[in-house]
């Protein structure tokens, strides 16, 4: 895993050191419990209960690490087979990442997301534009198609207030401490992993565990 920490928000990448494997789930599997990905204790927590298998990543505009890792989410998003679907969740672990998770929602609810997403991190990371404050990611949004007044109210309801509560109470049941991190159905979290192309290529080892499990 990549880690943002909840103290750092720009930190170092962590996680590149291979604990001891627990077990591995067979002598031929490429990944092993416990190392590059966690099992998570039942009852599983989902996102949505669409039923599809699903790939969740977790992420904040206010970290670079994911910034670096948006172009991976995007292919990794399109290559995933039918009845798998891809969803976000923004971390809001501390004060300086909240307005960045109401942004997201803010965004969602306004029909800019898609437009915005790839385009903030670059603004953000690349470009080095000062956006951090409740403010200047308002400005940021009102430049790229929303109402800007209609973008605060949304950002600030209790809507959205109520959906980063959630957020954070199923991200500490699926034990996440660091971005981007991914949660394959609520069962599996990726964990060490030393690439953004082993990144993709786990979460789609975990995404096809998932779909022989289910009945036929």
């Amino acid at each position: 895993m990549f880690k943002t920490t909840r103290i750092h928000l720009i930190a170092a990448l962590c996680g590149l050191l291979l604990t001891t494997a627990c077990s591995a789930a067979s002598p031929n599997a490429p990944y092993t419990e416990g190392n590059q990905y966690i099992t998570l204790p039942a009852p599983y927590h989902r996102v949505s209960p669409s039923g599809k298998v699903e790939v969740v990543e977790v992420f904040s505009y206010a970290c670079i690490h994911c910034a670096e890792f948006a172009p991976y989410a995007d292919e990794l998003r399109k290559s995933l087979p039918p009845g798998v679907e891809f969803k976000l969740v923004p971390a809001p672990f501390n004060d300086a990442w909240v307005p960045f998770a109401r942004a997201y929602y803010a965004a969602k609810k306004m029909g800019v997301l898609e437009q915005t997403h790839d385009v903030l991190f670059e603004a953000k990371f690349k470009d080095q534009f000062p956006i951090n404050s409740n403010d200047e990611i308002a400005d940021f949004y009102a430049q790229h198609g929303a109402n800007r007044a209609e973008f605060i109210k949304i950002a600030q309801s209790p809507e959205v207030s109520a959906h980063i509560k959630n957020d954070l109470a199923l991200l500490q049941d699926w034990g996440v401490d660091g971005t981007p991190t991914i949660v394959v159905d609520g069962k599996y979290r990726t964990a060490n992993v030393r690439t953004f192309t082993q990144l993709v290529a786990l979460t789609k080892w975990l995404v096809q565990q998932e779909l022989a499990a289910q009945p036929k």
